[in-house]
């Protein structure tokens, strides 16, 4: 067994095994993190794999950006953990009859009577100047132009209703209206004189002063 079979049994054991800790973990955040662990070692297939781009790409977007922001919003949830542990128990068996589907049509689609080795040649060695990000970029913008283009458009949809369904007017929210703020006249939107009739003001009447008690016994 050479060097990099042996950093691909090292990464799909870490992938494997960061994949289960993430849905068997009954800590939120541990679970996120063990997340990023199986997108790493994913990353390091893709370098295995001559997909640096790919890597690369796994680990800027989805570690970087996508995954520090559910770990984020995770911390700041208040999760129940008394009830998460029931709901856990309560739909364990469909669980794992949906694992076992799972797992089926794993099988039968990465098996070695449909997805063997020996089907399929060795790719041939590129050169030093070989650059598979511009061979991507090639393909993802020639054959798979159209749908690139309608996930894109799928993306922005998604993105767009999120914020309508974010966006709701709530009456006892303050806030400003900038057009409206425009509009001000310096008259009657922003100083109004109200005449109030004049009351008569009671005078306090000045409480007598009492003579201290040593004072009088000396008179």
């Amino acid at each position: 067994m050479g060097f990099e079979k042996f950093l691909f049994y090292v990464f799909a054991t870490i992938v494997v095994v960061a994949a289960g800790m993430v849905v068997t973990r009954r800590n939120p955040v541990h679970a996120v993190l063990y997340l990023v662990l199986a997108f790493v070692a994913s990353s390091g297939l893709w370098m295995l794999m001559e997909a640096e781009f790919l890597a690369i790409a796994l680990v800027l977007v989805y570690v970087g950006a996508v995954m520090v922001l559910f770990l984020f919003v995770v911390m700041m949830l208040d999760i129940d953990a008394a009830a998460m542990k029931a709901q856990f128990i309560r739909y364990l068996p469909l669980g794992l009859l949906i694992a076992v589907i799972m797992l089926g049509e794993i099988f039968v689609v990465v098996g070695p009577d449909t997805f063997g080795l020996d089907q399929f040649a060795k790719p041939d060695a590129r050169p030093a100047d070989y650059s598979n990000t511009s061979e991507l970029g090639m393909v993802l913008y020639t054959v798979y132009m159209y749908p690139f283009e309608i996930a894109a458009v799928i993306l922005l949809v998604a993105i767009v209703a999120a914020i309508r369904l974010t966006l709701r007017h709530r009456p006892e929210t303050k806030y400003q209206d900038p057009a409206q703020q425009v509009r001000v006249r310096k008259g009657p939107d922003r100083l109004r004189i109200m005449q109030m009739p004049a009351e008569p003001r009671a005078v306090p009447v000045k409480a007598q002063a009492v003579p201290d008690q040593g004072e009088a016994e000396a008179e």
